[in-house]
């Protein structure tokens, strides 16, 4: 069992509070509809909320509530401690982009947004990374954690572990044929809003024990591969 209740399209604009607080009733209800079931319960969540900037993150970190997204890990260790009430729970790590050909999350939007306005920009020199995996590989993982972790399991669903933004903003202005632009925090903030502090956040993340445990092995294209192919939504 998964669920759609956290709300992406506010998440990080009008009402993060809101979405998270969704969230957590979502879970909390779904929990206990399965107590004493032993199913299989996944949550995916994204790893931004890990307190681990400047180093790889791994399956081991563990995040602490603060801040606006507080109630969204108060939800995963909700759905952690399920498993003390025979429910078989696992928690999904994924990054910011999980892209193909129908992705329509953070990229796309970096793409909309140079589009609109002219450059494709990152924050000062660029070299903050964020962690990729291909849409279909992360199904992949979905269904083996479906089947096979054990309760209170938590994978990363990372194929690639860090790719520099500088390298996803020069890709983007390829495919445009618009010019790339470094940006100050505070420019930063007026050109991209409301994901102003993702943009210029560095994560890179492993999946080391999700693929030895797991024997996941993502085999789809990077995302650099798909930017420099057009493979990506107008």
């Amino acid at each position: 069992m998964n669920h759609l209740a956290y709300r992406h399209d506010v998440a990080f604009t009008t009402d993060p509070a809101g979405a998270t607080e969704t969230e957590y009733r979502a879970v909390k209800a779904m929990g206990e509809a399965l107590a004493g079931t032993q199913r299989p319960f996944v949550m995916a969540v994204g790893l931004v909320g890990l307190p681990v900037e400047g180093r790889v993150a791994t399956e081991t970190d563990r995040a602490v509530p603060h801040g606006p997204a507080g109630r969204r890990i108060e939800a995963v260790d909700h759905v952690l401690g399920l498993a003390g009430h025979s429910v078989r729970t696992s928690v999904v790590r994924l990054p910011p982009t999980v892209h193909d050909t129908a992705d329509t999350g953070f990229v796309p939007q970096l793409v909309t947004l140079a589009r609109r306005t002219g450059q494709s920009a990152y924050v000062g020199a660029g070299d903050n990374r964020w962690p990729a995996v291909h849409r279909e590989d992360a199904a992949t993982l979905f269904r083996l954690t479906a089947e096979q972790a054990t309760a209170g399991t938590v994978l990363h669903g990372v194929a690639e572990e860090g790719v520099a933004f500088r390298d996803i903003a020069e890709g983007i202005a390829t495919v445009l044929g618009a010019p790339t632009r470094s940006l100050d925090a505070d420019a930063a903030s007026g050109h991209f809003g409301g994901f102003a502090r993702l943009t210029g956040r560095d994560f890179p993340a492993s999946s080391t024990l999700t693929r030895e445990r797991f024997g996941w092995a993502p085999s789809g294209p990077g995302l650099l591969a798909e930017l420099a192919a057009g493979d990506h939504p107008s």
